[in-house]
């Protein structure tokens, strides 16, 4: 990982300094931790910098992770990431990208993260871990063509920290136009897990899926139902469901249904409703 300069260090320089010491055409998957001091405005700005003006180094490059960044560094919400498209567009080889955080919640929308890709060739992972993921940039993923795209992993969050992402910005992706070889779809970490089970009942991406991931979310007993009557949701390999609050009674009842089915079904890590609020894995 490219992470473990010294905080004072510039980290263009160090990058640069990097890729002249290093035989870079052998570097097939790199990390990016945090990339500025905390007092920069734009800690993610100094790595997509370096990684644009330096791109054509990498000729071997196939994964990339940015916001490699614990809660000790940065609680997930409060991790600034700037526009990151223009690394998309320098590494046309990129099979799997991923990146950690959206931007401050207080921070103005101009500077926060951005993922309007495009097209990309190669990519067949993608996915975005936030406390909370804003309708703009699920927008901006759902209007992207990536015809190699296998795995789709979005972290919804929560509306206190910008994620207001529904089904219908996600449109293209739910009636399957979007990416024909998608074979994984996680939307997870959802304040309203129920709502986008809703949507998925009748969404013909399931039938193409193998495998749905809605797990670090906020499952109730009403969504459950909605995936017990929905027949879609038997014809998958795998449904993961980690981190709900369904009743024990319909835990079990939902775990026998899709067991029958020959689903692989993970539920565990039931939790317990405070009065009336629903709490998904990740939120500060």
């Amino acid at each position: 990982g490219v992470d473990s300069y010294e905080p004072e260090e510039d980290f263009r320089e160090y990058f640069a300094s990097f890729v002249e010491e290093a035989d870079t055409s052998l570097v097939r998957a790199m990390v990016i931790g945090p990339a500025g001091s905390s007092e920069t405005q734009e800690p993610g700005t100094p790595a997509r910098d370096a990684l644009v003006e330096h791109g054509a180094a990498f000729t071997g490059l196939e994964a990339l992770f940015i916001g490699d960044i614990v809660a000790e560094e940065s609680e997930i919400s409060w991790i600034h990431q700037p526009d990151l498209a223009p690394v998309l567009a320098a590494f046309p080889g990129l099979t799997e990208f991923a990146v950690r955080g959206t931007g401050d919640p207080y921070m103005h929308e101009k500077s926060q993260l951005g993922l309007d890709i495009g097209r990309h060739d190669a990519l067949r992972s993608l996915t975005v871990q936030s406390g909370g993921l804003p309708a703009r940039i699920a927008r901006g993923i759902d209007a992207s063509e990536l015809p190699e795209l296998e795995n789709l992993e979005l972290w919804l969050g929560v509306e206190d920290y910008r994620g207001d992402t529904t089904p219908d910005d996600l449109a293209r992706t739910l009636s399957g136009e979007a990416f024909p070889r998608l074979n994984h779809l996680g939307l997870l970490n959802a304040q309203y897990t129920d709502q986008w089970v809703r949507a998925l009942a009748d969404a013909p991406v399931v039938e193409r899926v193998r495998s749905l991931d809605l797990s670090m979310g906020t499952l109730t007993d009403e969504g459950a139902q909605v995936l017990l009557d929905a027949p879609v949701f038997r014809g998958l390999g795998r449904l993961d469901l980690e981190h709900h609050y369904m009743s024990e009674e319909m835990e079990a009842r939902v775990r026998a249904a899709f067991a029958e089915a020959g689903v692989e079904v993970h539920i565990d890590d039931r939790q317990f409703q405070d009065g009336e609020w629903l709490y998904p894995s990740v939120t500060e």
